[in-house]
């Protein structure tokens, strides 16, 4: 080989360039045909051993398992440019100097892009454990690539100027008030992931509510910097992770968890229904089974108390009857005791409010059984179904703002009026309320 390479360099003696060029040609012809052989002979190769091997299972993607291979077989052929480069003859040692660092800082920045994909893998695989969203570690990873590339950039710098690694490492101790106020963000959001991570306020698939950065729906993404909720309206807000720990928000999973969601609302009752009811009444009242034990303990405690009145003699103004309103109140609550959607293991009332220009407010407070979204409403609306369709039963009436029907005008003494006949005209307001 070295007399052919001799007689080829005589050759072309009158060419002083024409050497130099056929052998800078045959160099990037070997680093091509290295590539070529790494790329397509050895990761085919090794493609199909994983597919053989468990490794290949259905829970590996291949676009995954080999994302990183690739990467790395680029440095193969900046290798082969870098140590023969300086067999290329008659090149300039300046040019012969650049290239090396050029191929060295190729190779450095290769490596890093391929330990970032790598981690990236790592991420996409824990991601993939049941319990991963209790205790996300992609904040870890993105601190541990940004730590990486600073490093990276380090080395480049001082790859280009000819200056030792450690050198410039140890020249960034006197910037290193600089560097904490350029990575300020990031440090605080560290601080913050590790919070959130080790008590776990904050998981994936919550619902959390943040009013102060109109945030209200699901977890579905925590990050170093900042976490993406999905809200109701099916828009996306990003947090900043930092707000989490300086910030008030409201985190909804300890209601699913807890086995119970909340029904809070109330039925506002015209209060000029409210009255006492009769024997006969409350005989009827005996068809609703749910309010037989109610009537019965009520029935026996009315009696000794009035009873007792009578034997000191005081006026029947002053006994104890029974109304209708807290006879539909003794409903409800045992309606809400027998019904199948209501947790009777929480609290559970049927109170009233301070009554108020609107009406009386009686309030339901319990909570379901359910806490999925849609069958919560459901539950929830069949319950206050019911409880307005009942409410003739006793008499009593819902208060309701008046609407703009128009109003009836009846003369006195027509059959619906009662009243002597030719009184003045009486003006009735038959809107609805």
């Amino acid at each position: 080989m070295q007399p052919h390479l001799e007689r080829l360099s005589d050759l072309l003696a009158p060419y002083p360039w024409a050497y130099s060029a056929i052998v800078l040609a045959a160099l990037c012809l070997l680093a091509w045909l290295a590539n070529f052989i790494t790329k397509r002979i050895l990761l085919r190769g090794l493609g199909s051993v994983l597919r053989r091997t468990s490794l290949g299972g259905a829970q590996h993607d291949r676009q995954v398992r080999l994302r990183v291979i690739p990467r790395l077989a680029n440095i193969v052929p900046a290798l082969v440019i870098s140590a023969g480069i300086a067999v290329v003859p008659d090149l300039p040692p300046q040019l012969v100097l650049i290239v090396e660092r050029l191929c060295q800082i190729f190779v450095v920045v290769t490596i890093a892009l391929a330990i970032s994909r790598a981690l990236d893998v790592v991420n996409r695989n824990y991601e993939r454990r049941p319990d991963a969203h209790n205790k996300p570690i992609k904040g870890y990873l993105q601190v541990a690539k940004i730590v990486m590339f600073v490093l990276v950039g380090i080395s480049v710098i001082a790859t280009l100027i000819g200056a030792k690694f450690l050198h410039i490492v140890t020249g960034l101790g006197a910037m290193t008030a600089v560097l904490m106020l350029i990575f300020q963000d990031t440090i605080l959001s560290l601080v913050a992931s590790v919070q959130i991570s080790n008590d776990g306020r904050v998981r994936i698939g919550d619902w959390i509510e943040m009013p102060s950065q109109n945030a209200d729906g699901d977890v579905i993404d925590i990050a170093l910097h900042t976490i993406t909720v999905r809200n109701w309206d099916r828009t996306v807000t990003t947090v900043p992770t930092k707000k989490l720990v300086s910030d008030a928000f409201k985190n909804w999973r300890p209601m699913s968890e807890g086995g119970g969601r909340r029904i809070k609302r109330a039925l506002y009752l015209d209060q000029r229904s409210v009255r006492f009811l009769a024997a006969d009444e409350i005989a009827r009242f005996r068809r609703f089974v749910l309010l037989d034990a109610y009537l019965d303990r009520k029935d026996q405690e009315l009696s000794d108390w009035n009873t007792a009145l009578a034997a000191r003699g005081a006026e029947p103004v002053n006994h104890r009857r029974v109304t209708n309103l807290g006879t539909f109140r003794a409903y409800v609550e045992h309606y809400l005791r027998h019904h199948a959607g209501i947790n009777q293991e929480l609290t559970l009332l049927v109170r009233q409010l301070q009554p108020t220009e609107t009406g009386l407010p009686l309030e339901i407070y319990c909570f379901t059984a359910d806490t999925r979204w849609a069958v919560y409403e459901g539950i929830q609306s069949d319950i206050f179904d019911h409880l307005l369709a009942i409410l003739p039963e006793f008499d009593l009436r819902v208060f309701q703002a008046r609407s703009d029907a128009p109003m009836e005008v009846r003369l006195q003494g027509e059959p619906a009026v009662d009243g002597p006949a030719g009184a003045a005209p009486v003006l009735e307001d038959a809107r609805p309320r």
